[in-house]
């Protein structure tokens, strides 16, 4: 049993970019459904796949995506801001700017899950979840 299935749903993600790996395997959820569809709109995943029928709960199947070039992942960090212990909120005035603009913030609100900019869009605030770079 996790106490923190995002935690483990980010470090599952980030272990297999560190041991560059194709493909990562992670249980699923419905939060951790929209936050896959989520980097995979924002170009930090190659694919995903939503496999229910293989455990009771399903798994969610990442390909993760690498440059060419460089062989490098797309993700440089991924890190979880809103803890179990500490929640962090915030209004849609104050939602954080990741690397200038560069970076995406996960943000968990009244309306779905989605990135700090669509919610400073749709001006509702919420759970900021993890920052991704």
């Amino acid at each position: 049993m996790y106490t923190d299935p995002i935690a483990d749903y980010l470090t599952r993600v980030r272990n297999a970019v560190k041991a560059n790996h194709r493909v990562v395997e992670i249980p699923a959820s419905n939060l951790k459904k929209e936050m896959t569809k989520i980097l995979f709109d924002q170009g930090y995943i190659l694919s995903y796949k939503f496999d229910d029928k293989s455990t009771a709960q399903g798994t969610i199947k990442i390909a993760l995506k690498y440059n060419k070039d460089t062989k490098e992942s797309v993700i440089k960090k991924i890190q979880r801001i809103s803890k179990p212990g500490l929640r962090k909120y915030a209004g849609a005035n104050e939602m954080p700017r990741i690397l200038n603009g560069l970076g995406i913030a996960i943000v968990s609100t009244s309306h779905g899950v989605m990135t700090g900019k669509q919610a400073q869009r749709e001006n509702v605030g919420g759970e900021v979840l993890c920052y991704v770079y």
